[in-house]
């Protein structure tokens, strides 16, 4: 998958890099703004249940 996605990127090594990155960076924006909100009230990190 990863020598498809290179393979497709345009240009040359540095160009194929840069965009490389941008596209990680935007993939990280999306997961930290959108997907973890929509998440978070489904995760319950505050309740926490001690047995004896």
């Amino acid at each position: 998958m990863y020598v498809w996605l290179w393979r497709k990127l345009p240009g040359t090594t540095r160009t194929k890099v840069l965009t490389a990155a941008v596209l990680v960076a935007v993939a990280v924006a999306v997961l930290w703004y959108v997907v973890f909100p929509l998440l978070e009230p489904m995760v319950t990190l505050d309740e926490v249940t001690v047995r004896k």
